[in-house]
């Protein structure tokens, strides 16, 4: 009876161990994932969320992807002028910020294309941008292409098959610029999305 009485204690002490060890290892496990997020929204910050939210809510654009193309784009630097002229947080070249102006917006406010260092006027372009894209192409990967190389390029490729409009596939893009472009914008995308959520932009 001894023997048996000891058996089962050492067993019961065993599950006890067992489980302990279970509960440790799940503890460091949530606490290296808390580590690496914090890690990772040093890279991938909030910035400017009071514009990307109104904007993303007015263009009806996910402000993740918005952010994704600040992030890519600038680094969130306000100031940045690309080596062809962009400008600002988004990036935006002349021509487009007169497109935007004349034609989507109909913006009759008085400013010009040097004000677009302005953060506030670069998000609602970029971001007015960004929605039209998005509605032409329907995917977040084309929308990326679009803003890099231009519309006249992403539809030749549309309409060469070198790029399928209704299943694509970034790599499949024959631009090596521009798919590493589209792959930083849809990396900085899923971030965004996996360490935040929209109520953290209010």
């Amino acid at each position: 009876m001894k023997t048996a009485r000891k058996k089962k204690a050492k067993h019961f002490r065993i599950i006890i161990f067992m489980m302990v060890i279970f509960i440790i290892a799940i503890i460091i496990h949530r606490k290296s994932d808390d580590v690496g997020n914090i890690a990772k929204k040093q890279l991938y910050p909030l910035e400017y969320t009071g514009y990307v939210s109104l904007y993303s809510e007015e263009y009806e654009i996910d402000p993740m992807f918005i952010l994704a193309v600040i992030k890519t784009e600038s680094n969130f630097n306000p100031d940045a002028t690309s080596e062809v002229g962009a400008t600002g947080l988004m990036q935006i070249m002349e021509d487009a910020y007169e497109w935007v102006r004349d034609y989507r917006i109909h913006d009759d406010r008085e400013h010009n294309y040097s004000d677009l260092y302005s953060p506030q006027l670069n998000i609602e372009y970029g971001s007015c941008m960004l929605s039209y894209l998005y509605n032409k192409y329907g995917n977040y990967e084309l929308t990326a292409a679009a803003y890099h190389a231009g519309m006249t390029t992403v539809d030749n490729w549309i309409k060469d098959g070198t790029v399928n409009a209704k299943n694509t596939d970034f790599e499949d893009i024959p631009s090596d610029v521009t798919r590493h472009y589209v792959r930083k914008v849809m990396n900085a995308y899923d971030n965004y999305k996996n360490l935040y959520t929209k109520s953290d932009l209010s």
